[in-house]
């Protein structure tokens, strides 16, 4: 008898020495002054077991009047504590956006995924296997869920 697992292995793509050690943190500094690089925010949410507030920098999208995350890398540290906390706050110098967060299902993702890749394919676009802005609708719903994505609202 074979026996076949059940289990689902989350995409995530780990940051290579340059965008971790130099990339990343250059962007976070010049968003921490205030200087947004095309939308950069730095990204502070509690730590789902520590409780202690952590830092990413990430890109904000504004799509049709409304803001979301989108995680480009897969289902990072980031994206597991949102999924526990809800909330958190975009940072954009010393100016603090709190927010709360609501997950974007795979089958409403394929717009936001296209907007993102328009405006990051240069950045980002090497995390998405090949597809991008100008990719079918299929392709697009193929990858949605490896690249979680949630809208920002004010808290309340």
């Amino acid at each position: 008898m074979v026996i076949v697992s059940a289990v689902q292995h989350e995409h995530y793509q780990r940051p290579d020495w340059f965008t971790k050690h130099v990339f990343n943190r250059a962007v976070a500094v010049l968003t921490r002054v205030g200087f947004s690089v095309w939308g950069s925010r730095v990204l502070r949410v509690r730590g789902r077991k520590s409780g202690e507030w952590r830092s990413s920098p990430v890109n904000l999208l504004t799509y049709n009047g409304k803001q979301y995350l989108v995680a480009p890398r897969g289902h990072t540290q980031w994206v597991r504590n949102i999924r526990v906390s809800a909330t958190g706050e975009l940072m954009l110098g010393n100016k603090a956006q709190p927010f709360r967060a609501s997950e974007i299902p795979d089958d409403e993702k394929v717009p936001i995924l296209r907007e993102y890749l328009k405006r990051w394919k240069f950045e980002v676009g090497m995390f998405f296997g090949g597809v991008s802005a100008e990719s079918s609708d299929a392709e697009l719903r193929h990858i949605a869920p490896d690249h979680p994505v949630f809208r920002v609202d004010p808290p309340g």
